[in-house]
Parts: C-alpha cells; sequence; structure tokens
C-alpha cells in the first residue's frame, strides 16, 4: 500500500527548471483549483469532516489548508520578486490547520473559491516572469536559500498531494 502521508509521493526538490519544465509545472498549478473542487463534489458534511488517514487532518481541514499554504507562497513569491534575497517568515501550519475557521463547518466553498481567485492572480504573475526571474532566492529558516524554480516545483507539488489526499480517501472508502 502507498503511505498515505504521500498519495503521490514525497516532493522531489528541484532547484532549477528548464523553460519547459516551469510549463509541465505551471499547467499542474493552473488545474489544482478546479481538481480540488472535482475532489470534494458531493462529499457529506460527515465526509468532510472525515480524516484523509489515521492522525491527518480532515477533508476539510484539508480544504481549507490549500488556501492558506498557497497564499503564503504567493506573498513568499511577491516578496521575493520585490526584495533582494530576503528571508521569508515560515507559519505553523498544524496550528492554522487547527483554528476554528478550518475545523468547524466554514463551508468549504469559501476556500475553494479563495483558491480559484488565488491562482487566477498567481498565475497571471508566474506568466509574466523572466528565466533570471525564477531564479531569484529566498531565505526559509527551516529550508535553507531556496529558488523561485523551486517554489513553482513545491506548489505545483503541494495541489496535486492535497488533491491526492482526498481522492484516495473517496477511493478507499467507496465514496
Amino acid at each position: 500500500m502507498t503511505d498515505p502521508r504521500y498519495p503521490i509521493g514525497p516532493f522531489e526538490r528541484r532547484d532549477t527548471l528548464t523553460p519547459a519544465e516551469r510549463r509541465t509545472f505551471l499547467d499542474q498549478f493552473i488545474a489544482a483549483p478546479a481538481r480540488m473542487r472535482e475532489a470534494v463534489s458531493g462529499l457529506s458534511e460527515q465526509q468532510l469532516d472525515t480524516p484523509y488517514r489515521d492522525g491527518g487532518w480532515s477533508v476539510r481541514q484539508v480544504v481549507h489548508h490549500v488556501p492558506d499554504s498557497h497564499l503564503n507562497a504567493y506573498c513568499r513569491l511577491k516578496i521575493t520578486l520585490t526584495e533582494e534575497s530576503p528571508t521569508i517568515r515560515p507559519y505553523d501550519e498544524a496550528a492554522w490547520a487547527a483554528l476554528p475557521d478550518s475545523t468547524e463547518k466554514t463551508p468549504t466553498e469559501a476556500s475553494l473559491t479563495m483558491l480559484e481567485s488565488l491562482h487566477t492572480r498567481w498565475v497571471a504573475l508566474w506568466s509574466s516572469m523572466s528565466d533570471d526571474d525564477f531564479g531569484k532566492t529566498f531565505t526559509h529558516p527551516e529550508h535553507g536559500v531556496r529558488s523561485l524554480d523551486w517554489l513553482l516545483a513545491l506548489y505545483a507539488w503541494h495541489g496535486r498531494h492535497h488533491v491526492a489526499h482526498i481522492t484516495s480517501l473517496r477511493e478507499r472508502m467507496g465514496w
């Protein structure tokens, strides 16, 4: 059985991408909001409150986590494009996922719409960047120096990763 924490496998670090690889990752990134919406379509409140694995977040928390994470990363991208090799501030994603707006009955529609809107802006920015822009770097206190190529590869994976949490749960549960 595949590790339910990583249904598509763990992230494989990529610091430098070719233009063709960027396009592939951008296409995956573009697809994430629609795939997330499709993954939760038709789920009941009880199903939304089901953890995707033992000890894991509920489907609801996963849906709310993705725009939280992507919003933080979008800000990191903009900071990196406008500052010289900045150090970005991490956040405690588990603590965010435990807040009431992620755990209680906040409609997943709010986060699905937020993700779609955020990706519209983010894709416009990714698409406007030059090859040199993708080489710009920031420092993450937990991960060290990272490029914007790394950020694109990570968030293309991140969307697919969390959609797969939900779709693999649906498959296991026969939903």
